[in-house]
């Protein structure tokens, strides 16, 4: 792009997150239905809304995004009429996940089809390494380098922190669910955040996709840590699904028998390749080793379930 953009939409909320936390806001055109941080998102126009609702169980959830994505290859609407109105040189968007964002085909047949002709920019990070280099394209776009580099700078000392903490700490063995019915382990950059912070997830899918876990794989495995990141679901949300762990036949793993289950918000953190991914790697850390890194996160963020209460919630 010849020139700096002016006028930015994103269609991701860490794309969202990310323009902010280079105070490019004002730059900000539209965003998304589900872009919430920081609050002052939530009064640009929003362009997109879901086509689930996601208040139904997570069983149905899972089988309804089956059924739209064979059907349509979307979960997602894009308003192109406002998008039109409001005149984007550039729109952030991705083609990593359809179940995350508005398909990059129809982005880029909107982008096609608007007076301003915005190029659509794909934000396609499966690591750490690549999340740093997308809010470095954001700030080259935007014609913010300098601010950008200062920024990732800034991210990388406190990686560089939480990994020599938990260096010489005793590794364990953990399992980060980003599904609880089916149950899907994380994939892309989780697993990676979990070495940083001092532990392992041998079921993890570092740099690719999550995929479907079997009980019986769950319960051989035998987790020492179990970290529920229900994508797209809040601490509140994710407690809803805490009865399933029994249903699904994992009651009897350590993890669960020695009061080690974590909630945390997949929503505002785990699930969102920007910024407060580090927000994420230092949550785990403090998981993984308190006696180091102490307990610095309230219940909004990191909830820990017993066992009485999976009883009684069951």
């Amino acid at each position: 792009m010849a020139n700096p953009a002016q006028r930015i939409c994103s269609l991701l909320p860490s794309a969202t997150e990310i323009v902010y936390a280079l105070g490019l806001e004002d730059r900000l055109v539209a965003v998304t239905h589900e872009c919430d941080f920081p609050d002052a998102a939530l009064r640009k126009p929003r362009v997109t809304r879901s086509r689930i609702h996601q208040g139904m169980p997570s069983k149905d959830i899972d089988l309804m995004v089956r059924r739209q994505l064979d059907d349509s290859g979307t979960l997602y609407e894009l308003d192109v009429q406002t998008l039109d109105a409001l005149s984007p040189d550039i729109i952030l968007t991705q083609q990593l996940c359809t179940v995350c964002a508005v398909s990059y085909d129809n982005v880029f047949r909107a982008a096609q089809s608007i007076r301003s002709k915005p190029e659509a920019i794909n934000l396609e990070p499966s690591s750490l390494e690549e999340i740093y280099g997308n809010i470095l394209l954001v700030g080259d776009l935007a014609g913010v380098k300098e601010r950008a580099e200062e920024f990732v700078a800034g991210l990388r000392r406190r990686v560089s922190e939480v990994e020599r903490l938990a260096k010489n700490a005793l590794r364990r063995n953990i399992l980060c669910l980003e599904w609880v019915d089916p149950p899907f382990c994380a994939g892309h950059w989780t697993p990676e955040l979990v070495e940083l912070a001092g532990g392992y997830d041998s079921l993890g899918r570092k740099h690719q996709p999550s995929a479907q876990l079997s009980p019986e794989r769950i319960v051989d495995y035998n987790p020492e840590i179990l970290v529920i990141m229900c994508c797209g679901f809040t601490i509140d949300r994710a407690l809803t699904e805490i009865p399933l762990l029994s249903k699904i036949g994992i009651e009897s793993i350590d993890a669960i028998q020695h009061d080690q289950v974590y909630l945390v918000d997949g929503s505002a953190y785990f699930n969102r390749p920007g910024p407060r991914i580090i927000d994420s790697l230092e949550i785990l850390a403090s998981i993984f080793h308190p006696e180091i890194f102490g307990n610095r996160f309230g219940n909004s963020i990191v909830r820990r379930i017993h066992i009485q209460q999976l009883v009684e919630l069951s």
